[in-house]
């Protein structure tokens, strides 16, 4: 993803500036809002990735967007703009959101499989997160049909795939490797 270092370091760093401010509940709930008001809105986010569009212009609409967000929230608006990053809020915003639930020991579970979840096999992820990191979790499932079958879960750096294709690619790669050898 386009921006993510740069929208890691911002957000940690209003991550920071709120816990200063005894606002980190406050800005959580703005940064929730604020990433699903642009991810909701192509016309928004076209808005804010285009080079053609004033600063200025970026800012009026944005202040009038998000008029009730903590003035730490309207505080990293600004800055953005006054970096001429404006085009990474969505990022920021989302880091944020993940920076501030890990700190309330919660963390992101993203299982990729080829069908929905059963909610027994999603009660065994959530416990299986909990294993492995010590924290609950959230899911997010997303469904790709080219992974055959199996899944994928992702946990902030840890990544484990137990795919069918991942299994076939495996074994794809060994049986050529096996044939150079004889």
């Amino acid at each position: 993803m386009k921006g993510t270092r740069a929208g890691n370091r911002y957000a940690k760093a209003v991550l920071d500036y709120a816990k200063e401010q005894d606002a980190l509940d406050v800005v959580g709930a703005d940064m929730k809002d604020i990433y699903n008001t642009i991810n909701g809105n192509e016309e928004l986010e076209g808005m804010l990735q285009s080079p053609v569009i004033k600063l200025s212009d970026k800012q009026a609409a944005l202040n009038e967007i998000f008029s009730e967000v903590n003035p730490v929230s309207l505080r990293l608006i600004a800055v953005l703009i006054e970096n001429n990053r404006i085009n990474l809020l969505k990022v920021v915003a989302e880091k944020y959101i993940v920076l501030f639930d890990k700190l309330r020991g919660k963390e992101l579970a993203v299982v990729t499989t080829a069908v929905p979840l059963s909610s027994e096999l999603e009660k065994k992820v959530l416990d299986k997160v909990k294993e492995l990191t010590g924290n609950t979790a959230t899911i997010k499932n997303i469904i790709d049909e080219s992974i055959i079958g199996g899944f994928i879960l992702r946990v902030g750096d840890l990544q484990y795939n137990a795919s069918i294709a991942n299994q076939l690619s495996n074994l794809k790669r060994g049986l050529h490797n096996n044939a150079y050898v004889s």
